[in-house]
C-alpha cells in the first residue's frame, strides 16, 4: 500500500477486503469522500463521473474471472458521504467484485455512508458480488451505512450477492432491487449481526418479468440486546418463473426482529414460495456444546458464528 494508507485504513481494508487479491485485478479505494488509489486492466476500466460522486465500471465482453475490488473508508468523524458506482458487464463476462464500507468514528458526530450501486448485466454475463459492512471506534458519534443496489439482468445472465454486516454498524438501511428478463438467476444470501440499540432494516424487491427467470433470497440474522431488526421481501411473479425466499432469525435478550414477506403472483406459472422462522438458540444446542466443556456463553458464541458462517 502507498503512503496514503495508514494503518487504520489497513484494517478497515482488511475487514471489509481481501488486500491480498488486490494486484489481481482492477481496483479502486474510496477515503473520506474521495478516490485515493485505483488500478484498471485490459479487460475493466474505471473511470470517475463528471456529474456527480462515484465512478463507471466497464468490463468487456468474455472476460473470464478477474477481481475488481471498490473498497469504501471512513475515518473522518461527522462526514456524510454519498457515491453512485455503476458496473456494466459484458455479455459472457464472468467477474467477481469485491465492495463494502468500513467505518472508524473515534468522535461525537455521526459518520454515513451511502453508497448507490447500479449493476447492468449483458446477455450470458455471470457476477459474484461481495459486500461487507464494519464500524468501529469508540466515539459517541454513530456509524451509519445505507447501500442501494440495483441489478438488471439481460436474458442468460445471472448475479450471485453475498451481502454481511459483520459488526459495529448503528444503523442500516439495505435496499436491493432487481429485474429480470428471460433465463436470469438472482442469488441474495444476506447475513446480519446487531448488538446494543443497534437498527438494521432490509428490503428486496425483484421483480421475475422474464420467463423462467428464478431468485433465491436467503437472510440470515441474529440480534442480541436491545437491537432491532426488520426485513421485508417483495416478490413478484409477471412471468413463468420461479422464487424462493427464507429468512431465519436468531434473537436474545430484548431483540426484537420482524419479517415481512410479500410474494405477487401476476401469472398462472408463477412458483413464489416464502419461509421464515424467528426464535431464541435451542436449549438443546446448547447442552450438547456444554457437554464438550464449553461454557453457557461460550456456547451461544459457537452456535451464532455457526449460523453465520
Amino acid at each position: 500500500m502507498e503512503e496514503n494508507i495508514n494503518e487504520i485504513d489497513k484494517k478497515l481494508l482488511k475487514e471489509v477486503s481481501n488486500l491480498e487479491n488486490f494486484s489481481k485485478g482492477a481496483y479502486n479505494i474510496r477515503k473520506n469522500g474521495e478516490g485515493i488509489q485505483r488500478k484498471v486492466t485490459e479487460n475493466v476500466n474505471i473511470i470517475t463521473k463528471t456529474d456527480k460522486s462515484g465512478i463507471d465500471i466497464h468490463v468487456k465482453e468474455n472476460t473470464k474471472f478477474e477481481f475488481i475490488h471498490i473498497p469504501v473508508i471512513l475515518t473522518q468523524s461527522g462526514l456524510n458521504d454519498l457515491v453512485y458506482n455503476d458496473f456494466y458487464i459484458g455479455k459472457n463476462a464472468n467477474v467477481i467484485i469485491v465492495a463494502g464500507c468500513g467505518i472508524h468514528n473515534d468522535h461525537h458526530k455521526d459518520s454515513r455512508h451511502d453508497g448507490i450501486h447500479r449493476f447492468f448485466l449483458e446477455e450470458g454475463a455471470k457476477v459474484k458480488y461481495i459486500e461487507k459492512h464494519y464500524g468501529e471506534g469508540n466515539g459517541e458519534g454513530k456509524r451509519i451505512l445505507n447501500p442501494v443496489t440495483q441489478v438488471y439482468l439481460k436474458a442468460g445472465s445471472s448475479m450471485e450477492m453475498e451481502s454481511s454486516q459483520i459488526k459495529g454498524v448503528d444503523s442500516t438501511i439495505r435496499n436491493t432491487k432487481g429485474e429480470l428478463e428471460d433465463n436470469t438467476n438472482f442469488v441474495i444470501s444476506e447475513k446480519i449481526m446487531t448488538h446494543g440499540k443497534q437498527f438494521a432494516k432490509t428490503i428486496f424487491d425483484v421483480k421475475l418479468n422474464g420467463e423462467n427467470a428464478s431468485t433465491h433470497v436467503i437472510s440470515r440474522s441474529v440480534a442480541v440486546d436491545d437491537s432491532e431488526q426488520l426485513f421485508i421481501s417483495k416478490i413478484y411473479g409477471n412471468n413463468k418463473c420461479f422464487a424462493h425466499s427464507e429468512c431465519d432469525a436468531i434473537i436474545k435478550d430484548h431483540a426484537k426482529v420482524t419479517a415481512t414477506p410479500e410474494i405477487t403472483a401476476n401469472d398462472v406459472e408463477a412458483n413464489l414460495v416464502h419461509e421464515a422462522a424467528i426464535g431464541k438458540i435451542a436449549g438443546e444446542q446448547l447442552i450438547k456444546l456444554m457437554t464438550l466443556g464449553l461454557s453457557e456463553k461460550q456456547a451461544e458464541e459457537e452456535i451464532i458464528n455457526g449460523f453465520l458462517r
